[in-house]
């Protein structure tokens, strides 16, 4: 299993980006897939999740982005997607997606993970 994030920069306070987590070795529609993030010197952060088909797609949002982010999922492209509107200083980050059966798992039990993508959002 890879899962690989792309679609990080350098942007303004106000900007958007979408981040990318394309899979291989297992089909996003069948894992909860997990956007995470940890800025320098603080814990890893779940961000967002989006849950299988077989638990309806649910989605969750940490109150802080919540209205600002939207999480995707494309099935054919086996991608899912972190869309941020409204990027704040405090929203700078490394991200990474993660896969497991549940986007209720302990940050811990998490089953795979990708490499992150570092957001700058500068003020």
């Amino acid at each position: 299993v890879q899962l690989v994030e792309s679609g990080g920069g350098l942007v303004q306070v106000g900007d958007s980006l979408t981040l990318s987590c394309a899979a291989s070795g297992l089909t996003v529609d069948s894992y909860a897939i997990g956007w995470f993030r940890q800025a320098p010197g603080k814990g890893r952060q779940k961000v967002s999740c989006i849950n299988s088909v077989e638990r309806y797609g649910s989605t969750y949002y940490t109150e802080s982005v919540n209205g600002r982010f939207t999480i995707s999922r494309d099935n054919a492209k086996n991608t899912v997607f972190l869309r941020m509107n409204s990027l704040k200083p405090e929203d700078t980050s490394v991200y990474y997606c993660a896969a497991d059966p549940y986007c209720e798992s302990w940050l811990e039990d998490w089953d795979y993970w990708g490499q992150g993508t570092p957001v700058t959002v500068s003020s």
